[in-house]
């Protein structure tokens, strides 16, 4: 009872000290004006937007950091704006909070697009590499398990990797082993799946993997197809064909004469203020 005693009094001695010294600095002058100025540097963030199974990423805000900001500047013992300190605010809906749902653009404010591509066990991506590298741009790959084991993705690396199946299957006992695999080879953590069948999501939903819905499905015609849905943040699916290399290098310029920015998938759906 004795030391129960002494222990309550000791987080008592605690919470009134605490409690004290924030008194204090809030009479402060310098936290005032702090406080004073704060909404102006303030970003309200954006929810996600929801609609029956599909999610478009949202934004985070900022605000600032009072307690950080007081401390910078009670070292110089004055206001000073240049020396706020700010955090990143969370929206109430997010992509990180809701796998169940298909991704299918990324924040439509950013003038931003991002073309994937299907690499089956078999596919030849060398001369695609060479128009990608031409335009410097990156792009993300939706690529087999089996590639990914038979081949060095050295020439891969300024672009982003992710799994598409394994041998063509997506049981969750390959898939899980394939994913292991291409997180050993890359050094990073896969984020995403493509959509292929009604099972895929229910798989990458339970390891914490979004399921992407393209914006574009392109067909045939690049060029035509693109330039008649082209919108902001536009997620692309291109088939790699011979003919879709004859066409993909006008696509690309007609894209960048319009003012888009190429992404990858992570940088395209970031909900991160710089994205």
């Amino acid at each position: 009872m004795k030391k129960l005693l002494i222990i309550l009094l000791l987080l008592f001695s605690f919470f009134y000290t605490n409690k004290s010294i924030s008194i204090i600095r809030n009479q402060d002058p310098l936290m005032k004006e702090i406080i004073n100025n704060k909404s102006k540097f303030e970003i309200k963030s954006v929810n996600a937007i929801i609609k029956n199974n599909t999610i478009i990423p949202g934004k985070n805000g900022k605000e600032v950091d009072l307690e950080k900001t007081y401390t910078k500047m009670k070292q110089y013992g004055t206001y000073n704006e240049a020396l706020t300190v700010f955090k990143e605010t969370k929206p109430t809906i997010s992509i990180e909070d809701n796998y169940d749902k298909y991704i299918t653009s990324g924040n439509k404010d950013n003038k931003n697009i991002s073309f994937i591509f299907k690499v089956e066990k078999d596919t030849n991506i060398n001369k695609l590499l060479s128009i990608l590298n031409y335009h410097n741009i990156q792009v993300t790959f939706f690529i087999d398990g089996l590639y990914i084991e038979n081949n060095d993705l050295n020439n891969l690396s300024n672009h982003q990797i992710e799994l598409l199946s394994y041998n063509n299957n997506i049981d969750e006992i390959t898939f899980t082993s394939a994913l292991s695999y291409l997180s050993y080879k890359t050094n990073k953590n896969p984020k995403y799946c493509l959509e292929d069948d009604n099972n895929i999501i229910n798989l990458c939903k339970n390891l914490n993997l979004h399921t992407i819905k393209p914006t574009l499905i392109v067909e045939k015609d690049p060029y035509k197809e693109i330039k008649n849905n082209l919108k902001n943040s536009s997620i692309i699916l291109i088939p790699i064909n011979n003919y879709i290399y004859d066409n993909l290098s006008t696509s690309i310029l007609y894209i960048k004469s319009k003012g888009y920015n190429f992404l990858t998938l992570s940088d395209l759906l970031s909900e991160n203020l710089e994205k």
